[in-house]
């Protein structure tokens, strides 16, 4: 049995560290497109989904995948285009609550089991001098929503409800919750 993570996020291969056990990285070439009018949750619950189907597995190897969104006034906010769209997405953050949603999907043989994480940030307000101070230094050009909150954006944040790993990417308590299960059920 092996375990893989379906995905190319250094952020994410850092916190499946968090579990001590071994495992190997196999990306999944998917296209991750969303529909922009759907539910957020439910899309991005279906993109993990897609990601897990995607790689290569022996019988009993357990494939984790997941998928980052930023959700701001219904509105699905990705990995910004470029340095305007990054500006662009912080100065919508700016000011408000907003949502990062991880969906995070754990495969086994026929088993799987998706769960969409939720955790609410709130911005504090932005002056356009802070927002491109920090698209300056390049943090933002690869993160869901324009910001990582593990870097120079958490001077940004005001309050955070809910897991904060998921934040970073993968929500470590859900996936531990889940994998405990799974090895439960051999």
């Amino acid at each position: 049995m092996a375990i893989i993570l379906a995905s190319q996020s250094p952020r994410r291969q850092e916190l499946m560290g968090l579990f001590r056990k071994p495992f190997t990285v196999q990306v999944a070439n998917i296209d991750e497109s969303m529909d922009m009018q759907a539910d957020p949750a439910r899309e991005v619950a279906r993109v993990s989904a897609m990601k897990a189907r995607a790689v290569q597995r022996q019988k009993g190897d357990i494939v984790i995948a997941a998928d980052t969104i930023v959700v701001c006034d219904g509105q699905i906010l990705g990995k910004p285009t470029d340095e305007a769209h990054a500006f662009r997405m912080l100065r919508m953050l700016s000011g408000k609550t907003h949502q990062v949603m991880t969906g995070l999907t754990v495969l086994k043989d026929e088993t799987i089991v998706t769960h969409t994480e939720v955790t609410d940030i709130r911005f504090r307000p932005l002056s356009d001098a802070e927002i491109t101070d920090y698209i300056a230094t390049k943090d933002p050009m690869d993160k869901a929503g324009s910001y990582g909150i593990q870097n120079g954006a958490a001077l940004f944040v005001e309050g955070i409800t809910g897991d904060y790993f998921n934040v970073v990417g993968l929500p470590v308590c859900r996936l531990g919750l889940i994998l405990k299960t799974m090895e439960e059920t051999k």
